[in-house]
């Protein structure tokens, strides 16, 4: 060891040694290792529903048409927020529904089914921000151990999220 690599200060190496560590982090941000990347895109899909006469026990009907899914991580799981396009305006109370009480099933799938109430009468189409409902459900940590893809169900498609 040379005296000047000695001389250093102890301070002067940690933070040589914090450096080099923290290089390595872009290497862990962009793995599979990283929970923060387990869930990416969505991806549509045509719907294969086992709801009867496409009705909820509560009378609800599935929405016409998933239009987005977007997994959001959270300190303590993920939030599930999905975007559907009902026919006409007045639908109203829309809500993820979870297939097998929010277990997922033996390859690692958890379905959600976005149902929402038609409305009581007639109302017009009008635009399609006009129309567009928003619901959302929350996964925890410990539930998100188990799930590898999240899928969720219309009347005419489907969009799912994997890892």
């Amino acid at each position: 060891m040379t005296r000047s690599a000695a001389k250093l200060p102890v301070a002067v190496m940690t933070a040589l040694v914090l450096t080099m560590t923290l290089a390595d982090c872009a290497k862990v941000r962009d793995s599979r290792l990283n929970p923060f990347n387990w869930f990416g895109r969505s991806r549509a899909a045509q719907t294969q529903t086992a709801l009867a006469p496409n009705e909820a026990a509560d009378g609800r009907r599935l929405i016409q048409q998933v239009t987005a899914l977007e997994v959001t991580k959270t300190n303590y799981g993920a939030i599930v927020q999905a975007k559907g396009l009902p026919p006409t305006q007045g639908w109203w109370k829309a809500e993820l529904k979870a297939d097998n009480r929010g277990k997922p099933d033996e390859n690692g799938v958890v379905t959600y089914r976005f149902l929402v109430f038609q409305p009581p009468g007639p109302t017009p189409v009008s635009t399609v921000q006009s129309r567009e409902l928003t619901a959302a459900a929350f996964l925890s940590t410990v539930d998100l151990e188990s799930i590898s893809q999240i899928v969720v169900q219309g009347e005419m498609n489907s969009r799912s999220s994997g890892r």
